[in-house]
């Protein structure tokens, strides 16, 4: 697989294999990432790999504070409102998503069985969380999103599948704790990480992409 055919075949999965990858394949992944480029070579990126016992109880804790109504409290706070061209790409994903599985994913109770979802890491066998120094700016942020590509890259040029969880971040400081991360890191994304289960329905559907003319401005 060449890199152009990884950059435009990579697809976000929520349906896993129960078949756990060899903790050397998980380990190159972080090395093959780590050649991302980064604002003058800081390479701001930490990285903790979940699995097993650990990931049922991070799964268990999360579900916990959920059902709680605990008031979610990300390092990164959620977007709460969007430009029209964005906002517009969202709604068209949702009526996508409830055309092709009669769910409508805006509802309270739907967005609640998302977090669920989300935050058993859709039964993948291993979960990876990235995150970096709280102080760091954001041009480190940046940074993070290259590696954090880099990485999806590289797993499904090994035949491996993820999606980012944006979710999975919500209850910051209770994450850290349960996975010994300082309370001086910023918490930065979630992955879902193994083996796709390309049978299932749910890994059916790819989001589309809007046309290149749409974005692009020439200047001569």
């Amino acid at each position: 697989m060449n890199a152009i055919e990884c950059i435009q075949t990579r697809r976000s999965i929520r349906k896993f294999t129960t078949d756990s990858v060899p903790r050397k394949e998980l380990e190159e992944l972080v090395s093959i990432a780590q050649w991302s480029p980064s604002y003058k070579n800081t390479q701001p990126w930490e990285v903790a790999i979940v699995s097993g016992d650990k990931k049922q109880e991070l799964s268990k804790k999360l579900v916990a504070l959920l059902e709680e109504r605990a008031t979610p409290t990300p390092d990164i706070e959620s977007p709460t409102s969007w430009p029209e061209a964005e906002q517009g790409r969202i709604d068209y994903l949702m009526n996508k998503r409830k055309e092709l599985t009669g769910l409508d994913l805006t509802a309270p109770e739907m967005i609640v069985k998302a977090k669920k979802a989300n935050f058993n890491f859709y039964f993948a066998p291993h979960a990876i969380y990235l995150f970096q120094d709280a102080s760091l700016g954001e041009w480190s942020l940046f940074d993070m999103g290259l590696f954090a590509q880099s990485l999806m890259l590289a797993a499904h040029a090994k035949g491996l599948a993820t999606v980012p969880q944006a979710f999975t971040t919500d209850y910051a400081k209770e994450v850290k704790e349960c996975l010994g991360i300082p309370a001086s890191k910023r918490l930065v994304l979630g992955l879902s990480v193994g083996y796709p289960d390309m049978d299932s329905p749910v890994n059916a559907y790819r989001t589309e992409r809007s046309a290149t003319e749409g974005i692009v401005n020439w200047m001569e």
